[in-house]
């Protein structure tokens, strides 16, 4: 995650909290599946699909107000996929916009995964990611 600028930065919001106030894992996941997809495109410009989510940790909770960024950089090229880690981190903000102190700190790894999306046509079939050689 070289140039540490995120794929995506946003503040999630009360309707995204699960049942015990925090963030609902399936609205962090969603998220990651966009930057990955925003990180393969910039890597070459298809329509992607996403084909698999693999090694997603959560790390720690995501609460209400915290400034959420997600990181991704492109690991594997294949002929039709390209997999992405995605590394999810919190800044920590408390009431009335002072950074919140504790043991993490003000920003916390909160979630990492590895998302492999494949290129995909008009039709959803599979196509090469890079153009092939010129036949001589």
């Amino acid at each position: 995650m070289s140039a540490r600028v995120p794929s995506i930065k946003l503040v999630l919001l009360p309707k995204d909290t699960n049942a015990y106030g925090t963030i609902f894992g399936g609205v962090i996941l969603s998220h990651i599946d966009l930057a990955s997809a925003v990180e393969a495109r910039k890597t070459a410009p298809h329509r992607y699909v996403t084909r698999a989510m693999h090694e997603v940790e959560f790390h720690e909770p995501v609460y209400l107000g915290d400034v959420v960024s997600f990181y991704s950089e492109t690991v594997r090229i294949g002929r039709t996929s390209i997999t992405v880690r995605v590394l999810v981190e919190a800044e920590r903000w408390g009431v009335g916009g002072a950074l919140r102190t504790g043991p993490h700190g003000e920003v916390v790894k909160v979630t990492e995964a590895e998302v492999v999306l494949v290129a995909v046509d008009e039709q959803g079939r599979p196509v090469p990611i890079r153009p092939d050689p010129v036949q001589v």
